[in-house]
């Protein structure tokens, strides 16, 4: 019954995406648990990039079940215009390949509407979202007047929800032009025609998970953007509206708690964040813009370029604590190869003083100013290496100085943007023997 829980450790973006992509050759089913199109994951396949949206990262293999669970907000016209793309690029797209939870609930263009009124300018509630729908989705499942995949297999079902919907928000979208009001005749053929394709894939994901589980096969599941995002635990309200840390997996999968063996959290070398929100160690400088060119740091799904600073341990900490890391993997190590010296926030300042734990309050933390430790860079290409004793001894000093300030071992190290990669510091995160 080996599980394995991938998780971003930070504001997302860490390469969780090429990771998941290695572990995913020894695993037999690979689940998505919250999130929507908002996320992405890039990986290299036979050099080109590809970016996935929905589709857990273990298509790719073709052994591998991939499973979108249920905490996960499904826009069918994304999904299936993403399957395209991968049967363009002959990966199988098929029931022996896919499923979808029945429990998952479905994101219509209205989501993407009332997402893109919140965030126009001049509103008091931007928060700098994709715009994809994805939190009125989740307020719509709160409020329990959301609408499932299983509902787009029954259209007298699908009719009755879509009618409540318009009726429970005919004030919002009144406010809307008249020319892009939804319609509700228009919007039940749409989904009707989306859920008869996607009928095939459409099940109890709970059914077939458990079961795998039970048996033994060996199970990834993998999170969509990072712990500074949770609803709950980010830089709230400057997150998304799900649970992305590894607590989440059981409800958003479907799964008791005793079938979870281990959680791995992936960090960059770095720190990044895309959208608004504090971040106590953002670079607005040559260096910043720096690492963003070394780093290509532009979003999978938005193309947005995503704002760039040095290694922060205090958000990376609370972190740590919330999801019960076992190991860390460290990516993008070869962005800092250019890098005389290289900075490491180890606590921050407030009001005149030091404070190491991250604070609850956006206000409070966009009030904080990082306390850096200093360390000398290495000036060497890394890419090439995949030996650990072989990095520069100054870059084996930066990794054992993250790993001994979280108390935490560091079990992968990603040097490249390919999924081969990577330094294997301990085997078993590999072949699922922990």
């Amino acid at each position: 019954m080996p599980s394995l829980v991938v998780v971003g450790a930070q504001w997302g973006d860490e390469g969780k995406g090429r990771i998941i992509d290695l572990l995913s050759k020894r695993a037999d089913i690979v689940v998505r648990f919250q999130g929507g199109c908002n996320a992405g994951h890039t990986l290299i396949v036979d050099d080109h990039r590809l970016a996935l949206h929905l589709i857990p990262a273990g298509i790719v293999h073709t052994h591998t079940l991939c499973i979108i669970g249920n905490g996960v907000v499904v826009d069918p016209q994304a999904l299936l215009e993403e399957m395209e793309r991968l049967r363009g690029l002959q990966i199988d797209i098929s029931p022996k390949r896919l499923l979808i939870s029945d429990r998952a609930h479905v994101t219509f263009t209205y989501h993407r509407l009332l997402d893109a009124a919140r965030e126009a300018t001049g509103s008091k509630l931007r928060l700098g979202t994709t715009q994809r729908g994805i939190g009125p989705t989740y307020v719509d499942k709160v409020e329990r007047v959301g609408i499932r995949m299983t509902d787009l297999l029954d259209g007298e079902r699908l009719r009755k929800k879509l009618e409540l919907n318009f009726e429970q928000k005919a004030h919002l979208l009144s406010r809307l032009p008249k020319d892009e009001r939804p319609n509700i005749d228009e919007l039940c053929e749409r989904y009707l025609e989306y859920g008869k394709m996607l009928a095939p894939f459409i099940c109890d994901t709970t059914l077939i998970l458990n079961e795998a589980l039970r048996s033994g096969k060996n199970v990834l599941f993998e999170g969509a953007q990072g712990a500074g995002l949770d609803v709950d635990f980010g830089t709230f309200p400057f997150v998304t509206s799900s649970n992305t840390i590894a607590g989440a997996v059981c409800i958003g999968a479907g799964v008791p708690p005793k079938f979870i063996n281990a959680v791995i959290g992936v960090t960059k070398a770095y720190t990044t964040r895309v959208g608004s929100g504090p971040f106590p160690t953002e670079l607005n400088d040559e260096t910043g813009e720096k690492l963003r060119e070394i780093g290509m740091e532009y979003g999978a799904t938005t193309g947005r370029p995503r704002r760039c600073g040095w290694l922060d341990l205090v958000q990376l900490r609370f972190a740590a604590r919330i999801n019960g890391f076992d190991a860390l993997v460290l990516t993008k190590l070869d962005v800092l190869d250019q890098f005389e010296e290289v900075k490491v926030c180890i606590a921050y300042e407030y009001n005149g003083q030091k404070i190491s734990e991250f604070p609850a309050c956006s206000e409070v933390l966009s009030e904080c100013r990082p306390v850096y430790e200093t360390l000398k860079g290495w000036m060497q290409p890394t890419r090439h290496i995949r030996n650990y004793r072989d990095l520069p001894k100054n870059a084996q000093r930066f990794a054992e100085f993250i790993s001994q300030e979280l108390g935490i071992p560091i079990g992968l190290i990603s040097v490249g943007p390919k999924c081969d990669d990577v330094i294997v510091l301990d085997e078993r995160w590999v072949n699922y023997r922990f």
